[in-house]
């Protein structure tokens, strides 16, 4: 179930970002590292009990906080 949950929420991730024109970045980490540390952040998340029972929208959303702690962030292409 869990490996489901994290490749359904990387396929949404990866589409929302596709459908904006956005891109996660990080000012000192290269771009393939992006995937390691989304999995990470979303591993913390799903460990949260209260997340375990949620929707995946609120998974995603939390992750995405971890992801702007680690200092990700989402940028919008013109």
């Amino acid at each position: 179930m869990t490996h489901r949950l994290i490749a359904s929420s990387l396929a949404l991730s990866g589409l929302l970002a596709g459908c904006g024109g956005s891109t996660w970045v990080h000012p000192n980490k290269p771009p393939s590292e992006f995937t390691s540390e989304y999995t990470r952040c979303q591993n913390l998340v799903l460990r949260d009990s209260k997340l375990q029972q949620g929707s995946q929208l609120l998974v995603l959303n939390a992750t995405e906080r971890c992801l702007q702690r680690e200092g990700w962030r989402l940028v919008e292409h013109e």
